[in-house]
């Protein structure tokens, strides 16, 4: 099984890779978009830049492209991209999103290839909480809904974060994964790094009521 990878360094899309390694499959590349827009409907735009380091780390090629981040537009470029290498299908780390989950499957379907969720409809509590069993080192790099302060940007997803994240959803609804946006997270190592990414440089840009830490400067060790 021939597969490339929609990646954004992210937590989901670094874990799907993993699960997909786990399984056998040949993942031939990691695809990132660079949406110009930040609020992108589709891709996960928060530290894209690194996602060329993060490939190294992990040791599959990269492919990216540049998008203007504009609805259903911005779906076209994905698929001019997917359709220039020779794959059988395109790995996901969707969780709940029906709108991700519906137009992937739709360009893999004009593509004739397959689509693969292997985190889809997973229980998030369990889902985050394998990440950090498995030895993800996971940050939090960007705050976007009601309950988190700018003490959250930067944190690490460990047990006693993921407990608050639980708490949160209790009180305000949000999802534990933030599959609804609610937070940005960015992999700095794991199982199936040879290297970790360390972050020499960081800015935090905080705006009342939600914030993004951005990573200046980083390198592989």
């Amino acid at each position: 099984m021939k597969v490339a990878a929609l990646f954004s360094g992210g937590k989901d899309s670094v874990f799907a890779v993993y699960i997909a390694k786990q399984w056998g499959w040949n993942i031939t590349h990691l695809i990132a978009m660079f949406p110009e827009k930040k609020d992108s409907w589709m891709f996960h735009s928060v530290n894209i830049h690194l996602t060329k380091l993060l490939s190294i780390a992990i040791g599959i090629p990269l492919l990216r492209m540049q998008t203007k981040g504009e609805k259903e537009d911005e779906l076209n470029d994905l698929r001019n991209l997917l359709g220039s290498i020779p794959i059988d299908g395109v790995i996901s780390g969707a969780i709940a999103s029906e709108y991700q989950r519906t137009r992937i499957e739709r360009i893999c379907h004009e593509l004739g290839i397959n689509s693969y969720t292997p985190l889809w409809h997973k229980n998030q509590k369990m889902l985050i909480k394998d990440q950090i069993d498995a030895g993800f080192i996971i940050k939090i790099v960007g705050i976007y809904a009601n309950g988190f302060d700018e003490s959250w940007l930067g944190r690490t997803l460990d047990h006693k974060t993921l407990e608050e994240l639980v708490e949160l959803n209790r009180k305000f609804a949000i999802s534990i994964a933030g599959e609804g946006g609610e937070f940005e997270t960015l992999v700095i190592d794991g199982p199936n790094f040879n290297r970790k990414l360390v972050l020499d440089e960081i800015e935090k840009i905080w705006h009342r009521d939600n914030g993004t830490l951005i990573v200046k400067k980083g390198h592989l060790e």
